[in-house]
């Protein structure tokens, strides 16, 4: 397998802080979606705590906080994320990919929503930053890094096969988080900014 942390490295640099919008699991919903996943571990697959699992929205790769003002852009999201409503997303059984062990959910329609309207207001800023929407939800389990070349897919998948039964969990999508986002090349470290609710206010 290759390496993310290296991959990653060329376009976000170890450190940097760039902004980043999520919907988070609860504490509640990052343990049920990660208890049965708990002994597949290996050299160069680097787990995610439960504290750090986050379903991407937007990278806005290159843009910092200093970089625009934040005040304004979350009046923005707020008013669009009036007219949108919460919704459940299921992730099942996760995938072995070149660079991580993800969990894939669903429905897409109202998570491809959530993502045009925080990718609309980042760009209303006028702000210079490369956009880096996400195309599906999904939550990594693990990222590769050093090591990762030693790391055998087919081990990985063979022992999530290996689980009896059905795995799934759910994430209430009821608000989303704007937070200032870095890694050190082992692990995905944030920091939150704010959170906005999803629907219009009683």
């Amino acid at each position: 397998m290759d390496s993310f942390f290296e991959k990653v490295g060329k376009a976000w640099p170890p450190g940097r802080r760039d902004l980043h919008w999520h919907v988070l699991p609860t504490e509640e919903e990052a343990a049920i979606l990660a208890a049965p996943y708990r002994e597949i571990t290996a050299p160069g697959l680097h787990r995610v705590p439960l504290g750090g699992m986050h379903c991407t929205l937007l990278h806005a790769v290159g843009l910092g906080r200093s970089d625009i003002a934040v005040d304004e852009l979350l009046q923005d999201v707020r008013r669009a994320a009036e007219t949108m409503q919460p919704f459940a997303l299921t992730f099942d059984r996760p995938s072995v990919g070149a660079v991580a062990v993800e969990l894939s959910g669903w429905p897409g329609a109202p998570f491809t929503a959530l993502v045009d309207q925080v990718t609309g207001a980042m760009n209303r800023t006028k702000v210079t930053f490369r956009a880096a929407p996400s195309r599906y939800p999904h939550i990594s389990l693990g990222y590769t890094g050093d090591g990762a070349d030693a790391l055998d897919a087919v081990a990985l998948r063979t022992a999530i096969a290996s689980i009896d039964g059905p795995v799934s969990g759910t994430v209430l999508a009821d608000r989303i988080h704007l937070v200032e986002q870095w890694h050190d090349g082992r692990h995905i470290l944030f920091t939150p900014i704010a959170e906005i609710p999803l629907g219009a206010r009683a």
